[in-house]
This record gives C-alpha cells, structure tokens and sequence, in this order.
C-alpha cells in the first residue's frame, strides 16, 4: 500500500508542531506534487542538486529544513526550485523553526553534541535555543569541540572566563547574545554572528563560537531520515548526498 504525503506531513508534524513555528516562519508541505511516496530524501536545503538526486533515484518527496517558500514569489521561472521540484513530480515538506524548537529537535541535537546536560537544560531565544550547565572548561576548547564534530568553519570570540553555562542557538542566532548574557550564560555557541555581536562579546567577557549556519544544523537530516525510516520501513529514506555546506573553506 503507497503512502501519501499527508500521512508523512502528520508524522512529522508529531514531531514538531507547526505551533511551535516562529509567527513570520513558512513551515509545512510548501510543494505538493500530487504523487504517493515513493521514496524520501531528507536535507538541510532544498537545492537544485537535491532535487535533480531525488530525481535520478525515484524519490518523490524531500523533507528539508530550510523553507524551499520563505517569502512572498512575485515571478517563478523555470530553473528556480519549486518549479524544479514540480517539474520532477517531487513534494517538499520544511521543517523549520518548529524543529528548531521541538523536543529532540535541531537545537536539542546540538545541545547534546556541546555537552550541556539535560537536567536543568531550559529553553531561550524565543524557545528555539537552550541554555544550561557544562563540565566546566573554555572557550577555545569548546571552539575546537565544535570545528571536530560540526565540520564547518569556526571562528570565536575568547574569553578568560571558564565557561560553566554554556548557551546554544543553532543557524542565525547571534542577536541572542546579550539574552545568553543576561540569563547567565558563560558562552554562546551559534552558526551565525554579526561584527557587533562580536564587539558585544568582547565588551562583555563572554565567549562566543560562530561554528557556521550549516555546521550547527544539518545533523538534523540524519535524525529525520531515520525516524521516518521507522515509522515508513516500506519506504527507502536517506540523507541526500547532495546536501553539503556551501562554503569552501582555507
């Protein structure tokens, strides 16, 4: 028996409930095909190699992170990728700022990988990011932690402060620093800062670990392709090979 789109969109929807979304977000099945399921490809983003991957292997859904629809399309042409996507006969369910906030979501993934212990683990920045208690250590070393398991570029902001509360928001979070300040953090590891983000920081004595937008969030592929694989067995769902970061780093 084919599954349908629908059935996979209230699987995840489960797992992160579109009323978790940030108000100006666009979450949800953004391109409907109108086909069964045939197989699942899962990403960071929806790009034009995802696409044509999911195509070559007889996917006909993708489940992204990124919104594939983000703001209002005033013109469509046909190499952009929503047209792509309906061209191919491939659906696209995004997964955002609800699995950001979803418990054992994007940023619960990275929490995890930094080490911040689940008891007393709490949520900030707007419920997306979390804050909470590490073995004591230092900013360097949490900044080099990050460059071996997050496999993107690293840059940081060091800190004489031992770094005890560590604060995480995962993607573009830098504006969330003084809010990490203020709630005591040590440290905020985040994929995204701006230049006075970083003069902030300074000011202020804390740590901050720019780890890469990329970096910090498409593990969360992975953790999609295998709770879908479990609920969906009569499916094959993979990680496209085609997700990788689009930057080229020295």
């Amino acid at each position: 028996m084919s599954v349908t789109v629908q059935e996979v969109l209230r699987q995840l929807q489960a797992f992160a409930p579109p009323e978790l979304a940030c108000a100006w977000d666009n979450v949800g099945l953004l391109v409907d095909a109108g086909a069964p399921v045939d197989g699942v490809l899962t990403a960071l983003d929806i790009t034009p190699a995802v696409v044509r991957e999911a195509a070559a292997s007889g996917c006909t859904l993708i489940v992204s992170h990124h919104p594939v629809i983000f703001d209002a399309l005033k013109r469509i042409a046909a190499d952009d990728v929503p047209a792509l996507l309906l061209q191919n006969g491939i659906s696209a369910i995004c997964m955002h700022t609800n699995l950001d906030a979803a418990e054992g979501g994007v940023n619960d993934l990275l929490a995890d990988t930094l080490g911040i212990a689940r008891e007393g683990r709490r949520a900030f920045a707007d419920g997306c990011g979390r804050i909470g208690a590490v073995p004591p250590t230092t900013v360097e070393a949490l900044a080099r932690h990050c460059a071996a398991t997050l496999h993107s570029g690293v840059k940081y902001v060091a800190s004489p402060r031992p770094v005890a509360c560590l604060a995480e928001v995962s993607g573009a979070g830098g504006s969330y620093l003084q809010q990490a300040i203020d709630e005591g953090a040590d440290c905020l590891v985040t994929g995204e800062g701006a230049h006075h983000i970083a003069l902030l920081a300074q000011q202020k004595g804390v740590g901050l670990i720019v780890a890469g937008h990329w970096g910090t969030e498409h593990a969360i592929a992975d953790v999609l392709a295998a709770r879908l694989a479990a609920a969906f067995p009569q499916l094959a769902v993979r990680h496209a090979a085609a997700d990788t970061d689009p930057y080229t780093y020295l």
